[in-house]
């Protein structure tokens, strides 16, 4: 099987092939630190999640580094208005964000295994501005280290915009000290009230472009075989990696293959804190069981947008309830997971999510009508490899229907369930059909099977 992935710096679908086939290498950008992220945020996490998942399955092992931004204007700004330090910020929703993404099921396989912080990396940094000044790409100007854009004559070929546009989408300030008004900063001074490190320009602090760049050359080396993030991030985040990481390198390629996720929309516009249009991940994580919300994020080809909505979630849902009661109606037949060819393909075709939910569907309804023993064992297994290998279906289904209910109130249900089938027994009817309605009106609904009366809340 080959990996064939869309490489935007190309502009097509490319087989993957690892620099060194024994250790994968893949950056993905993680969030600033100011605040709760929303569910547009955890987009990236999941779905390149399920590549770093595919990558250890087909290589034996990875490279996956996913930063913390913990410096930036963002986090001064929300430590001023509270008044506290800048750490009390990033320590908080650092641990909020590991805590949501673990909630997703960004864990395990899925998760990325380092996680560097942009304030522990300042002396990396320094001294790759110190190389850009050094060669020529960079220069200092009343405190600030800017990086000579024209100094670079591959600027824009992964954002693919011409010089105008650039400017204009950068929202740069045309600043005087500036050659260029294109020219972006690598390093800027601090104020006393501001934090700050020492440096050959003065106490300042890096721009956010330059962080990322001297983490991943940290951690994953001067070439790495994939960098992923949003596609709001294409221009000009990585576009500015690229200019000062190659040329702090001596021009090697710093991204192999540059991967990047569509964005959510919610309401008609694309999610945005400065818009306000947001669901924050450690609200939805509280209100909706976090598999579905993970099984709504898989269920659009990770590079085309996605309508978020609360049907969306409702449907995702629906969906895990019919492959949970599958799983729980084969449960007299005993199989260890074992990821279908047919999951392996449609994840291997620029990960096709969609296709793979797909494929689980159909494997779900094969088993509900097999009847011979070692078919539902066979199927079973399939089921749960099919969810394995995108983080689904790993939880026992009586935990998934029991979601949000304490032990008492099942067994409440339970005894319920139980009343209404000897009144039906009885030929109670009127009481059989009370029980459903009380029931229903609890959002518990009934379902009959071969194996009897199942229940499950709406």
């Amino acid at each position: 099987m080959s990996l064939n992935l869309y490489n935007t710096l190309t502009r097509r679908v490319e087989p993957f092939a690892p620099a060194d086939p024994g250790a994968p290498t893949m950056y993905l950008c993680g969030p600033t630190v100011y605040n709760y992220v929303h569910i547009g945020n955890a987009r990236g996490p999941v779905v390149f999640g399920v590549l770093a998942a595919l990558l250890r399955r087909r290589y034996g092992g990875l490279r996956y580094a996913r930063n913390i931004t913990d410096v930036d204007d963002k986090i001064n700004a929300a430590a001023r208005e509270l008044g506290v330090p800048i750490a009390a910020i990033t320590d908080r929703y650092a641990a909020a964000y590991r805590e949501d993404m673990a909630m997703l099921g960004v864990a395990g396989d899925f998760a990325p295994g380092i996680e560097p912080a942009a304030t522990a990396h300042i002396p990396q940094m320094i001294a790759m501005i110190e190389r850009l000044i050094a060669d020529g790409h960079a220069y200092a100007a009343e405190g600030h280290v800017l990086f000579a854009v024209a100094s670079f004559d591959g600027y824009g070929k992964l954002s693919r915009r011409d010089p105008e546009e650039m400017l204009a989408g950068a929202r740069v300030d045309v600043a005087p000290y500036k050659r260029d008004p294109g020219d972006f900063v690598l390093w800027k001074p601090s104020t006393d009230d501001l934090p700050g490190w020492e440096s050959p320009w003065g106490r300042g602090r890096p721009g956010w472009h330059i962080e990322c760049s001297a983490m991943a050359a940290a951690h994953l080396g001067e070439t790495i075989d994939i960098h992923a993030g949003g596609v709001d991030l294409q221009f000009p985040h990585h576009e500015n990696e690229v200019a000062q990481s190659e040329c702090a390198h001596g021009g090697r390629v710093f991204a192999r293959w540059w991967l990047h996720n569509g964005m959510l929309n919610f309401g008609g516009a694309k999610m945005s804190k400065s818009v306000g249009n947001i669901e924050r991940v450690h609200d939805l994580v509280r209100a909706h069981p976090p598999e579905a919300l993970r099984y709504a994020l898989l269920s659009a080809h990770y590079r085309q947008p996605l309508e978020w909505s609360d049907s969306l979630i409702e449907q995702s849902v629906r969906t895990l309830d019919r492959l949970y009661g599958t799983l729980r109606d084969l449960g007299d037949v005993h199989a260890a997971a074992a990821i279908p060819a047919s999951i392996e393909t449609a994840l291997d075709d620029d990960l096709n999510t969609p296709a793979a939910l797909a494929h689980i569907a159909r494997i779900a309804a094969e088993a509900r009508k097999a009847g011979d023993a070692g078919e539902r064992a066979a199927l079973k297994s399939q089921l749960l490899g099919a969810g394995l290998a995108l983080g689904l279906l790993q939880q026992d289904p009586a935990a998934w229907f029991a979601r949000g209910a304490s032990g008492d109130d099942d067994a409440r249900i339970q005894a319920l369930v139980d009343e209404r089938a000897a009144a039906k027994q009885a030929r109670d009817f009127a009481r059989a059909d009370a029980i459903r309605q009380q029931l229903a009106d609890e959002g518990i609904l009934l379902e009959d099977t071969p194996q009897g009366v199942r229940w499950k809340r709406a």
